[in-house]
């Protein structure tokens, strides 16, 4: 017997069977908070004087069967002695019968415009390359309709990112522009409208704040994200603290994200508008060269498809550590 959430499932991939577009590569949660703002932006390639190893893993809506999940592995670092940086992205993503996995390689530059090593000044500029793989589970559809083909389709695309950086002191900015090329189209069937721009852009922007002696330091920061093709937007206002302490320190914060469009819904006595609303708490901690962290994200809506949250765990190794060149709060540099 057919469930009702199976068919929500089945309508939803149905739909995009006739051309595979609703997911644009690397999913945007909010696990760059977990030091890890290399997933979003490339030109943070190689900028801290560690090199960063980081796994994530995400799963939404324990117990529903095909429940979204997510798992990424980076790394980044500079090369050598030089003001130049590498990194890497592996992800794979499920969401119902739809599937992407891909690859990202990476280049940064780094400009520095200071006077000396202890003030920060520095400008950085990234470039990533990816190829990603786009899959439709349509084996299990044969019991819904026997018109659809029951294979598995796929569908690759090679695109880019750009994006640079600023830090001056305890302030960063970032600004990152996703998916650059307009590709001819990610279409497994010759039918349907086909969906050539996913091209998003990303704003960043924060400061650390902390009193002369004290071991606690507090980064308000924001996150401004725009889809280019369907001209939807979303942001994140962020609030982290940290506490240094002799094996590294702890950290701990919250994340509140609002989208900008509503979507309709059917509320007995008319139709209703509600906008996507995620409150994110996070805490973690580096001990030595290691690092754990682990988020929950709570979707604040009144018409939800589960009213479980979603669950990421992030794993980091740093190694290759340098000296601490600048005299600041800067958690993603130092």
């Amino acid at each position: 017997m057919i469930t009702f959430k199976k068919l929500v499932f089945i309508a939803t991939f149905a739909l995009a069977a006739q051309n595979i577009n609703s997911q644009e590569g690397l999913p945007i949660y909010s696990d760059y908070l977990s030091d890890n703002f290399y997933l979003l932006h490339p030109s943070m390639a190689g900028v801290s004087n560690c090199n960063k190893l980081r796994t994530t893993a995400r799963q939404q809506w324990f117990g529903d069967e095909n429940a979204p999940s997510l798992q990424t592995m980076s790394v980044n670092g500079r090369i050598g002695e030089t003001s130049s940086g590498i990194g890497a992205i592996f992800f794979n993503d499920k969401n119902g019968y739809h599937s992407q996995s891909g690859a990202y390689l990476t280049y940064a530059h780094h400009l520095m415009f200071s006077r000396n090593t202890i003030d920060l000044n520095m400008l950085s500029f990234g470039l990533s390359a990816g190829m990603i793989q786009y899959k439709l589970d349509e084996t299990a559809f044969l019991e819904f309709d026997p018109i659809i083909a029951g294979i598995e389709q796929s569908s690759s695309d090679f695109n880019v990112d750009f994006g640079f950086s600023y830090h001056f002191i305890d302030f960063y900015a970032h600004a990152t522009v996703k998916n650059v090329l307009k590709n001819e189209g990610i279409n497994i069937n010759e039918q349907g409208v086909v969906y050539d721009n996913l091209r998003t852009y990303l704003f960043s922007a924060g400061n650390v704040f902390s009193k002369l002696g004290s071991d606690w330091s507090y980064e308000p920061s924001v996150m401004y994200a725009y889809k280019d093709g369907t001209q939807e937007s979303f942001i994140d206002i962020n609030f982290k603290t940290y506490l240094d302490l002799d094996f590294g320190n702890a950290f701990a914060g919250i994340s509140y994200r609002r989208s900008f469009d509503g979507a309709d819904f059917s509320s007995g006595s008319g139709i209703s508008s509600q906008k996507l609303q995620y409150i994110t708490p996070i805490v973690g901690a580096e001990y030595n060269n290691f690092m754990l962290a682990y988020t929950y994200s709570y979707q604040s809506n009144s018409v939800v498809f589960n009213n479980g949250g979603f669950h990421q765990i992030t794993l980091g190794f740093n190694f290759g550590c340098k000296r601490e060149k600048y005299d600041c709060n800067c958690p993603s540099v130092n």
